[in-house]
């Protein structure tokens, strides 16, 4: 566990992330980063936008009941 605090900064509450936690996300300084919350309320920090995780998964599938017919068409 990573322990970080919450601090006012203007109008905002910002959380620093620290190198450890930025090499753990494979994320850097300007990267966009998506909260995503658990059936548990928790709150999740991904690197990458989770819906095309699942489209790149969707389209494996397909290629993969597909493979003859698209190997024909190329």
């Amino acid at each position: 566990m990573i322990e970080t605090r919450i601090r006012k900064v203007g109008n905002s509450a910002v959380m620093t992330l620290t190198t450890e936690m930025l090499t753990i996300l494979d994320a850097k300084e300007g990267d966009t980063l998506f909260v995503v919350r658990g059936d548990d309320g928790s709150l999740k920090l991904l690197a990458h936008d989770p819906s095309v995780a699942e489209a790149l998964t969707a389209a494996e599938v397909v290629m993969d009941e597909n493979r003859d017919m698209l190997q024909a068409l190329a």
